[in-house]
């Protein structure tokens, strides 16, 4: 069940009978008083507030996706989150990790994405005598969302993590040196009539980060390093990927990893959806138009999905798509204000567009400017003085304890991006509940102003997500899937 959502905040908890009726007067005599935010639709009028049943705020431990598609689209997947109970991943691998160890994860991606923009200054550091790690891959953290496809002839299905921060997509192949255990049994290259090794001379081959051969005439190795130390090296093929039921991509270039290890929990692997001419977006351009979209579930017991061309939304709002040389595979939007109950928060526009914004699928929690994100929480906390403040979890340091009502208020959360695209969030990407005695602004700050921010997929849920590769822009499209 979706939460409501309505202007007049209510409450039905222990002491606020008389709050709630002081607020909805307020709100009935000036209704300017708490301001109006853009809904995510651009239309006006969205609501200020979030009234939400407190049963709703954990997710069911039962699945109960309904196979969320992209409207008119074969190539549509069905994309549900790693760790959640549509999950096909989780019945063999122990269960879920805690709330603190993905977010603690989460860190490490967000500490890798930021070790790969400031790649200039590294340089610079290792020319005066400095030793450091080599990289081609940011850390994939836990909050990932997977998806199934199919590959070879006959055609094989497997699980797999999707990532707009990576390009190079691969599974794990027999005969395999060394392999971790994973959900499915591994990909047979000679089990399959479509299966073709790339050659070193190879233009795709040559494009990799990081490749070798033995001979020109040789196989093409890869290898990918992950900024957690993960890793997957292995033989650069072609075969046929099959999206959905009935459709498929010839000659789909991938890797056939063959001595792999690191944080994948049980995957099959990975697809890659970055910028590079190697990802997936790029290669099936050709077929269905430059660019992709998709949407993630509210919940983790939810399905979204995951399509490769087709037209937007026609409730989406654009803002431009950027481009930066130091990370070229990563797509950056320009976020440019926030907004808390329909108020704008007093932030300056130069501080969240000098270190520039990346929109990850992989980042769990939205990471803002130091500046920014203390002037969002001290909004967001202005407007929840009514509530039991609870302990930090990992990251997060606003957190509430909702113990004994039976409905909470939420203020509304908006981002505003260049060209005036105001996307506001779902609930379920203000708050982050580990429990209802502790639920989280689910926002953290950088530590600085300087480091890269990144619009995590947290605040990303319910929405279509639009990457226009053919128009340079990225769109969001509210209600996609609930």
């Amino acid at each position: 069940m979706a939460p409501a959502t309505r202007r007049a905040p209510l409450s039905r908890g222990p002491g606020s009978c008389l709050l709630a009726a002081a607020l909805a007067l307020a709100v009935l005599a000036s209704p300017a008083r708490l301001g109006a935010s853009a809904a995510a639709d651009g239309s006006s009028g969205a609501p200020d507030w979030h009234v939400v049943s407190v049963s709703s705020l954990l997710p069911s431990a039962v699945c109960t996706a309904v196979g969320a598609r992209a409207a008119s689209n074969s190539s549509s997947l069905s994309v549900v989150h790693r760790h959640g109970p549509c999950s096909p991943l989780l019945a063999r691998a122990g269960g879920a990790p805690s709330h603190a160890e993905i977010l603690d994860r989460d860190q490490d991606r967000v500490d890798s994405i930021h070790r790969r923009s400031s790649a200039a200054v590294d340089t610079a550091r290792a020319s005066k005598g400095v030793s450091l790690p080599a990289r081609t891959g940011v850390s994939l953290g836990t909050g990932n969302y997977i998806v199934s496809v199919g590959l070879g002839t006959p055609r094989r299905d497997f699980s797999v993590v999707f990532d707009t921060g990576s390009d190079l997509s691969w599974v794990q192949c027999r005969p395999c040196n060394g392999c971790y255990e994973q959900q499915d049994p591994l990909f047979d290259p000679a089990q399959s009539s479509t299966y073709a090794a790339v050659p070193c001379g190879d233009p795709q081959c040559r494009g990799l980060d990081s490749w070798t051969c033995a001979s020109s005439g040789s196989r093409c190795r890869y290898e990918v390093v992950y900024g957690d130390q993960s890793q997957t090296d292995g033989n650069l093929a072609r075969d046929t990927l099959a999206l959905g039921p009935s459709d498929a991509l010839q000659g789909f270039v991938f890797g056939c990893g063959d001595d792999d290890s690191g944080l994948f929990g049980r995957a099959d692997g990975l697809v890659g959806l970055g910028r590079n001419r190697v990802s997936l977006a790029s290669q099936a351009a050709a077929r269905y138009g430059a660019g992709f979209s998709y949407c993630l579930p509210s919940s983790p017991s939810a399905a979204g999905y995951l399509s490769l061309g087709g037209a937007a939304p026609s409730n989406a709002q654009f803002t431009a798509m950027v481009a930066r040389g130091d990370t070229p595979s990563f797509y950056y939007l320009n976020l440019v204000g926030i907004k808390v109950a329909g108020r704008t928060v007093r932030v300056p526009e130069a501080v969240f567009r000098a270190p520039g914004t990346v929109i990850d699928s992989g980042t769990v929690i939205t990471r803002l400017p130091e500046t920014a994100y203390r002037a969002l929480r001290g909004a967001f906390a202005r407007f929840m003085r009514k509530y039991k403040r609870a302990p930090a979890l990992s990251i997060l340091d606003t957190c509430y304890d909702f113990t004994g009502y039976t409905t909470v208020q939420i203020p509304s959360v908006a981002l505003v991006f260049s060209g005036g695209a105001t996307v506001s969030l779902d609930f379920s990407g203000v708050l982050y509940v580990s429990k209802v005695s502790q639920a989280c602004l689910a926002f953290a700050s950088n530590g600085d102003d300087t480091s890269i921010g990144i619009l995590g997929n947290t605040q990303q849920k319910t929405f279509a997500v639009v990457y226009d590769v053919a128009n340079q822009k990225i769109g969001f499209a509210a209600k996609a899937c609930t």
